[in-house]
């Protein structure tokens, strides 16, 4: 008989992963060209067939839903309507000087506790900055500065039509006594264990303290097969960013026998003119086990095979 699970504190240091998801952005040819001269100095607006004037530069007025604007020179002065604290920074909401709509950003040069809605503000522009809104270092207060006046863009820079973009998501986490056990069993040993229902035989998988209906505490340790049977299917035809198979593939749920749970992994099917014939709810598959062992289910089993 296996032993139950260890419940003591995990002492151990956290392992840290990185979530890093590339993107492609496409500003259009307003935000385009906004960004295209923001770097010379030059802030962009859309003028549309009402009148109306936005900055930063949009497509489409968000009033009215009209397209295909005028693109215009705004003032780089305004007056502040609003601002806050965010930690050590000030942000606020300007009112650039005849256009329709607030701009937001940094004020800078400036004591949080002298500001008051109405204040005359300029933008203070970087230098070597370009296609970035972050070309305005901020806004600093300008008493007694003149209204300035929308003017015609004379002259204008080709839009940038693509702009690279990666976000990270920095994570530190440790696997605990339940989900280390797993790993290292399926590393070393190519066994999958589970943790038995506190009311039953079956293990789930994978493997946890507490039972996720009853909330009592789970049993001992046990050995789950890698023989299962599919219990839902689909067939990927879609390409996309962090795949690791090239479409079509089966991505499927697998009862494997022994768990009282699913196990999400792919199904190689000989024919896949014939998958839907060939994997279907209640198909008997096997698992394939791959040269890798990295401690995880996902990539130690490199797929599931069907059974006759």
């Amino acid at each position: 008989m296996l032993s139950i699970p260890d419940t003591f504190p995990i002492d151990m240091a956290p392992l840290k992963s990185t979530l890093a998801m590339p993107y492609t952005l496409t500003p259009g040819r307003a935000a385009g060209t906004f960004l295209a001269e923001i770097g010379k100095g030059r802030i962009v607006g859309s003028k549309f067939s009402n009148g109306a004037v936005i900055a930063p530069a949009q497509d489409f007025c968000p009033k009215t839903g009209d397209s295909d604007p005028e693109l215009v020179e705004v003032p780089s002065t305004g007056t502040l309507n609003g601002f806050t604290k965010v930690g050590d920074d000030i942000i606020g909401l300007i009112t650039l000087d005849g256009t329709a709509l607030d701009f937001p950003h940094k004020i800078i040069e400036a004591d949080f506790a002298s500001l008051k809605v109405g204040d005359r503000v300029a933008a203070v522009f970087v230098e070597g900055v370009e296609t970035s809104i972050l070309a305005i270092s901020g806004f600093k207060p300008a008493p007694g500065a003149p209204v300035g006046e929308v003017r015609p863009l004379t002259d204008p820079a080709a839009p940038i039509e693509v702009i690279p973009y990666k976000l990270e998501l920095h994570y530190e986490h440790a696997f605990g006594p339940y989900y280390g056990r797993l790993f290292d069993e399926i590393k070393h040993n190519r066994r999958i264990f589970g943790t038995r229902m506190p009311d039953g035989e079956r293990g789930f998988l994978p493997p946890r303290e507490y039972c996720d209906v009853t909330h009592k505490k789970t049993g001992t340790w046990m050995g789950i097969k890698d023989t299962g049977t599919v219990r839902a299917m689909s067939i990927i035809y879609l390409e996309f960013i962090g795949q690791t198979r090239q479409p079509p593939y089966i991505y499927a749920e697998i009862n494997l026998d022994g768990s009282a749970t699913r196990l999400i992994h792919t199904v190689a099917c000989p024919d896949m003119s014939r998958a839907k014939e060939l994997v279907k709810p209640g198909t008997r598959v096997r698992a394939v086990w791959s040269d890798v062992r990295t401690g995880s289910l996902s990539t130690d089993i490199s797929h599931f095979e069907i059974i006759d």
